[in-house]
């Protein structure tokens, strides 16, 4: 049975300038520029530049905006709303710390040879048959940009069969790693896993005591070595402490990815630009937006002359009117993006200013343990914006401190409660807990239950699993692989 209804709803959302605000709020600096690039080419009512001539209303009327489903006849445009009569706009007289000495500074390129072209070129220099050839320049095709080949050897037979048409074997794929392919530069390109990179590069040395026994913990007790079980291998190779650590200091000279050390990768040399800078005044805080966040916007002088002409004209062809119907569109395109960069810089101003007092103790000293809990909603409260916003702000930027240039999104932590009851960042407890592992006794280092029971000593009573997570977020290992002899 087929019932007709009518039901109201009351639902929001984002208009397309909305959204357009909210991508460009969250850009950092680099690509913000591109975006800036982009909206000038493809906008020609838009100009950079000081041009005191132009005369660009900032508040356009959008009486006339349309989504281009209404046909809007060029005589009802009202031409007096794109001009006006002021010298200057409201929007060039805002302060703006662009300086035309500023250092453009671009994204520098690597160059050079490749990582790849340079173990073929090397190949070159090798007494190889054709096959031989062939199967080595596969094999270099093969490395990863660590220096490792990762497929089995059978899989790379295969390979070379279906798509190279060389039937050959894996003694003989073998034979020409061996023989080519372990003895190109870096040392250790091409080995199968790290033990045999590390042999690979100590043959490679010349002969000594140390290298010999170094070699043959290696190839006989690899395991042994890798979970530091010092006891073991001195028991099975029969050396004192000082033998084994002299073997260890050897093998900790080696190179574990030799392909990373190759400096022509051809790589984007990655550059990190600061959108905002921190400097202590007169014992205060000074915060400024990175200029290049600020850039200084008209409408070219070609287009207001246009409408003029227009204007003044005393017979409008039907070709004059739609080009007055295109600026128009242009126009409201151009106060639209001028407006949506102020705003841009308003949030990033005010939301990172907030952040700048929340943790205010920190920025004057650095200390780390002075970092305050801080998440999202509280920021977000202060300045009465959405979450969604504070997010876009902090995620991908990064500000510029007396202590170095930092991720914003690193300033946000989440509390717990130390033994007096009063909330502390997490931060401050993984600063401590990285203090103390530094200075244990490498010699015997603290398990997860003993570095729980000194935080609780210090006031942080927190669990053993808790330690662990915190630990391993800073990237240090359990207590068997921090030992040392």
């Amino acid at each position: 049975m087929l019932k007709q209804s009518l039901q109201y709803k009351l639902l929001q959302k984002l208009s397309p300038q909305q959204i357009q605000l909210m991508k460009l709020i969250q850009l950092p600096t680099q690509a913000f520029e591109e975006r800036l690039k982009q909206e000038i080419e493809e906008n020609p009512a838009l100009d950079t530049g000081k041009d005191e001539s132009d005369t660009f209303d900032e508040d356009l009327s959008n009486e006339y905006d349309d989504a281009g489903t209404e046909k809007i006849d060029a005589e009802d445009i009202n031409i007096d709303e794109y001009l006006s009569d002021d010298e200057i706009p409201n929007y060039k007289t805002q302060a703006n710390n662009y300086s035309s000495d500023d250092e453009e500074k671009n994204v520098p390129y690597a160059a050079g040879t490749s990582f790849h072209q340079s173990l073929k070129n090397q190949l070159n220099t090798y007494s190889l048959d054709d096959d031989e050839r062939a199967i080595a320049e596969f094999l270099v095709g093969s490395i990863d940009d660590s220096g490792y080949i990762r497929r089995e050897i059978i899989d790379l037979v295969d390979d070379l069969a279906f798509t190279a048409n060389i039937f050959t074997s894996e003694e003989k794929v073998i034979s020409v790693l061996k023989k080519a392919v372990h003895t190109l530069d870096p040392i250790g390109v091409g080995a199968r896993d790290l033990k045999e990179c590390l042999i690979i590069q100590l043959k490679a040395k010349n002969s000594n005591k140390t290298r010999s026994l170094a070699i043959d913990v290696l190839e006989n007790a690899f395991d042994h070595f890798v979970k530091k079980h010092y006891k073991k291998l001195q028991e099975k190779f029969n050396i004192s402490e000082e033998e084994l650590k002299e073997v260890n200091k050897e093998i900790s000279k080696l190179n574990p990815k030799p392909g990373s050390s190759y400096a022509g990768n051809n790589k984007i040399a990655e550059q990190i630009v600061p959108d905002f800078s921190i400097k202590i005044t007169d014992g205060e805080l000074d915060l400024t937006l990175n200029s290049r966040n600020a850039p200084e916007l008209h409408v070219s002088r070609e287009y207001n002359n246009m409408l003029k002409g227009y204007k003044e004209s005393n017979t409008k062809s039907k070709s004059q009117k739609d080009a007055v119907f295109f600026i128009k569109q242009k126009l409201d395109a151009a106060k639209w993006f001028i407006d949506a960069i102020k705003q841009r810089q308003q949030t990033l101003l005010v939301t990172m200013n907030t952040i700048m007092h929340y943790q205010y103790d920190y920025f004057l000293t650095g200390d780390e343990r002075k970092l305050k809990p801080m998440i999202l909603k509280d920021i977000a409260d202060k300045i009465n914006m959405d979450v969604s916003t504070v997010s876009r702000v902090a995620n991908s930027k990064y500000v510029s401190t007396p202590y170095g240039t930092k991720l914003i999104k690193e300033f946000f932590s989440e509390s717990m409660k130390n033994d007096q009851g009063e909330d502390v960042s997490t931060k401050e407890i993984k600063k401590i807990l990285e203090t103390v592992i530094a200075e244990e006794d490498k010699k015997k280092p603290l398990t997860d239950e003993k570095l729980s029971k000194i935080l609780k000593e210090k006031g942080y009573p927190i669990a053993r699993r808790t330690v662990a997570k915190y630990r391993e977020q800073l990237d240090l290992p359990v207590a068997r692989l921090r030992k040392e002899i």
